[in-house]
């Protein structure tokens, strides 16, 4: 009978392999090859972890998960007791957890640091970040590049003292008392806004900070860190709060991973787009025009138009109807369409004949309003409407950065309306076409769908029904993706697709939002099978977002060096001497009448003068003409990224440049 019961016990109390604990109070069981275990209550998530076979090596913090919370894992020190049914499963620094952890440990370290080099420092907030993390400060002076060092040899010698990080839990009153006594009024602020009736503290040595934790066992686990930048950043973000000090960090599992991550950066900032917009005169940003506001230059917009004409061509393939809209509208529009009450600090307003009027951010309005212009049916539907369309958006001035966030940007933006029953089908043709693009470019990419914020429009019910159909949509494609709660658009929920470029890093571009309240605000219908007024669903969706944002991606991604279909000035025709210019001139007719284009360089000037030009404008061919291609009727080539020089016939050649401008960018050039 004893027996029996145990087993019983065991088949609905633990699933364990090696690694991993389920766990029966009273009598723990663990099970590690093939052995079952008794221990005590009270014991710590590291030692279950260890009995369950785990490795101790680069363990730094446990997963648990109790009974009736299944599903519901929470991040738990490896000291913390195990006083209920639980499961528990390990975290290693090098997991994507076990990082952020080693980050934010790593952050509270340097905040340290600081307090003992400046005693006077009042700390503020100090997260994980990708790649690292970074700490905010109000000091009577900034804190600047050369205190770096100093900061980061402090950090150097905690680490070495191998401290524990040991956490407290405080009644919230207590914890405000405690930080109003440190002289810490950013903890403290903080803290009066916190509902809960306790909340956590982690000190270690002589430093305290507020915070949910886990953090690693002690500082002796922080092995690969860096400081690298210094910078201004407003309190909570308000421009109107006291500038504070935020001091960047880099934090990685071992030493190896951060000098990869410092040869990274060092490549990213030759690729940096701003200095190589400069440098291959695609574009540039004049104070005197106003900042976020981007002028381009004649190679620039060769770029963009490039990208546009593919963009049409690849809609018009799909059924997509192009559209355009006017880029102000009346200030009631933008009111009911509840931008005006959720996005209006993004906007711009102006006042013409005594009428307000809103510059748009987005151009979904106009397109609703071509939808409406007539009675459809639900034969007439999807209906897709394309609209390569400019928008202002109120950036503030600390966040602008070249293209990558403008005031004034143009959107691939289109609109879907569709019935219920076509929902499905519509986002995943997106999700194609996302797929499609991004495999064009070279990229890979992750999906994160984004649920309702705080600051929303519709019903709990559309909400719930919008974010299932995109779930539904990227689960039946068998995407993996991850859940970003509350950053989703004021009217619907979202998938956005991060793109990892050349260097490995994440950018934001496409995105599918999925919309059941905005039809429902314009009164948009179509007519059924039945002859019944049903509503539409509306997809808003971008495929390559910001064409700025994705310029800038492309230069950092290519390193400026752009794919023959679309790189500005595909052939450079570079003389020897004047005399070679009639022969010379010939050649750039020939090809610029196949389409090519093509960039004469007839000055007088030395040959490896002009070569080097060419490359420093990383243009894909140079064509030299001398003697003897003339006499010859070819042309001796260099071909970007090679050092070696051919000489072959210019019908050779054209042959050749036509066939690789096929095989690049599927088709176009």
């Amino acid at each position: 009978m004893k027996e029996a019961l145990l087993y019983s016990i065991r088949e609905r109390f633990w699933t364990l392999a090696q690694g991993r604990a389920k766990i029966y109070m009273g009598n723990i069981l663990i099970k590690s090859n093939g052995n079952t275990i008794e221990v005590h209550e009270g014991i710590s998530a590291k030692e279950v972890l260890l009995r369950a076979g785990c490795d101790p090596k680069d363990l730094v913090a446990a997963k648990v998960r109790f009974r009736g919370e299944e599903g519901t894992w929470v991040l738990k020190d490896l000291d913390f007791r195990i006083t209920d049914e639980a499961e528990v499963e390990p975290i290693y620094v090098h997991t994507k957890e076990g990082l952020e952890i080693l980050r934010h440990s790593t952050a509270h370290v340097m905040a340290m640091a600081v307090k003992e080099l400046f005693p006077s420092a009042k700390v503020a907030i100090g997260p994980a970040i990708e790649d690292g993390f970074y700490y905010d400060f109000d000091y009577e002076r900034s804190f600047r590049d050369e205190d770096l060092p100093r900061i980061e040899a402090k950090m150097a010698e905690l680490v070495k003292r191998d401290i524990p990080f040991r956490r407290e839990e405080l009644e919230i009153k207590e914890a405000i008392r405690f930080f109003e006594e440190q002289g810490e009024p950013y903890k403290v602020e903080i803290l009066k806004e916190i509902e809960d009736s306790r909340v956590s503290i982690y000190r270690h040595d002589n430093f305290v900070d507020l915070c949910r934790g886990p953090h690693v066992p002690s500082t002796s686990y922080l092995r690969a860190f860096k400081l690298h930048k210094v910078a201004g950043a407003y309190w909570r973000g308000d421009e109107r709060r006291q500038m504070l000090s935020r001091i960047y960090g880099m934090a990685f599992a071992t030493e190896e991973d951060l000098k990869e991550h410092l040869q990274r950066l060092t490549e990213a900032q030759r690729r940096n787009h701003i200095r190589l917009g400069q440098e291959l005169e695609l574009f540039s940003i004049h104070e005197e025009v106003g900042p976020g506001l981007v002028i381009w230059h004649p190679k620039g917009m060769m770029l963009r138009y490039l990208l546009e004409q593919f963009e049409i061509g690849e809609h018009l393939k799909r059924g997509y109807e192009m559209v355009r809209g006017p880029e102000i509208l009346k200030t009631e529009l933008w009111m009911k369409s509840g931008h005006f009450d959720n996005y209006r600090e993004n906007m711009y307003f102006t006042n013409v004949d005594n009428q307000s009027y809103g510059l748009k951010p987005m151009n979904c309005l106009s397109h609703m309003l071509i939808y409406k212009s007539k009675i459809r049916s639900y034969r007439d539907l999807p209906k897709r409407y394309f609209e390569l369309g400019v928008v202002h958006r109120h950036e503030r001035s600390g966040v602008l950065s070249g293209l990558l966030r403008v005031r004034e940007f143009t959107q691939d933006d289109a609109h879907i309306l569709c019935t219920p029953e076509q929902l499905d089908g519509e986002i995943k043709g997106v999700l194609s076409f996302v797929d499609d693009v991004m495999k064009i470019f070279g990229f890979s990419y992750e999906l994160e769908i984004s649920t309702r914020p705080e600051k929303s429009i519709g019903t709990d019910e559309e909400w719930e029904l919008a974010t299932n159909a995109l779930k539904k949509a990227v689960e039946d494609l068998k995407f993996s993706y991850e859940i970003n709660e509350g950053e989703g658009a004021f009217y619907g929920p979202k998938i956005d697709v991060k793109l990892r470029d050349a260097l490995n890093r994440k950018w934001q571009c496409a995105t599918v939002q999925c919309d059941f309240t905005l039809p429902e605000r314009f009164d948009l219908v179509y007519i059924d099978q039945y002859g019944q007024r049903k509503r539409p669903v509306m997809i808003h969706r971008v495929i390559l977002g910001a064409i700025e944002r994705f310029v800038a991606i492309l230069i950092e991604h290519y390193g400026g060096a752009f794919p023959l279909w679309l790189a500005p000035v595909q052939v450079a025709v570079l003389t020897v001497a004047d005399r070679h210019i009639p022969y010379a001139e010939e050649v750039v007719r020939l090809l610029s009448e196949k389409g090519f284009r093509v960039q004469p360089d007839f000055r007088n000037e030395k040959l490896g003068a002009k070569i080097r030009e060419g490359e420093i404008q990383k243009i894909p061919y140079l064509l030299v003409i001398g003697d003897k291609e003339v006499e010859g009727r070819s042309v001796t080539l260099r071909q970007k990224g090679k050092a070696t020089l051919a000489t072959i016939k210019l019908e050779e050649f054209v042959i050749n440049i036509e066939k690789e401008s096929q095989q690049k960018g599927v088709g176009y050039r």
